[in-house]
């Protein structure tokens, strides 16, 4: 299995950067190195990355909607 360490250099999506560092985060907080998947069995390793993409799905969703939410503060009547 390939390396997960994510590539922040050369990526121009802050989206994909935040979720890079989701998905570690959660590998991380699971008591995994990142960089040491690969070392794992492939369905391990498949499974951990799975449920880091769903946090990380998940922390996206949640910073996605609260810049919503401050746009629309911002656009408020009377605060611009």
């Amino acid at each position: 299995m390939r390396s997960t360490r994510p590539d922040f250099h050369g990526q121009e999506n802050p989206l994909a950067q935040l979720e890079a560092a989701f998905i570690h985060d959660s590998l991380r907080e699971q008591g995994y190195d990142p960089e040491r998947l690969h070392e794992l069995p492939d369905e391990v390793a498949h499974r951990l990355l799975a449920e880091a993409s769903v946090y990380a799905s998940a922390r996206l969703a949640e910073v996605e909607a609260r810049a919503r939410l401050v746009e629309e503060v911002y656009r408020a009547p009377g605060l611009a």
